[in-house]
């Protein structure tokens, strides 16, 4: 028996001052995307925004529905409008923001094991990391250059592919 350990890799920002114009930009567009969450069942609203290479800014919000199953989060939200409306635009960065008025948010609000599955199928699809920043509105900002390092065992079948 061998014993391993796994150490997760991220940086972390006392607030969004402290991040380059274009990752507080990004930010402040996760923050848009805020407007849009339908989730009168939570009263959670999460934004997502992503860069793809081109520059361009794409959306995405929670979007709950009273058979629960049936919602989705932000994050794929964002990511399958990207994969649908731009495939050949590889996705850089993507902010994640969250906000809620039933509790204080004091730390940045993660993304799912499923949103982080996906996120790893979009960088082995365009074979470049996604640079991902949760950011806590009024706190800090947590940044990674991509998601194995939040997800170090995620699943990936090459044979599947065949």
């Amino acid at each position: 028996m061998q014993e391993k350990t796994i150490t997760i890799a991220f940086s972390e920002y006392a607030d969004e001052e402290e991040l380059t114009d274009s990752d507080r930009s990004l930010c402040a567009e996760a923050v848009k995307a805020l407007g849009t969450s339908h989730s009168p069942y939570s009263k959670f609203r999460v934004g997502t925004a992503l860069r793809l290479r081109s520059g361009k800014i794409i959306y995405g919000s929670n979007q709950e529905n009273v058979a629960y199953p049936s919602g989705l989060c932000a994050e794929r939200v964002a990511l399958f409008s990207a994969g649908v409306n731009h495939p050949g635009d590889p996705i850089v960065a993507m902010a994640i923001t969250a906000q809620t008025g039933n509790f204080e948010l004091t730390q940045p609000v993660t993304s799912c094991g499923a949103c982080l599955q996906v996120m790893a199928e979009y960088e082995k699809k365009q074979e470049v990391p996604i640079e991902i920043m949760f950011y806590c509105l009024e706190g800090p900002v947590w940044k990674t250059k991509g998601v194995r390092s939040l997800m170090p065992f995620m699943f990936y079948e090459n044979r599947l592919e065949k």
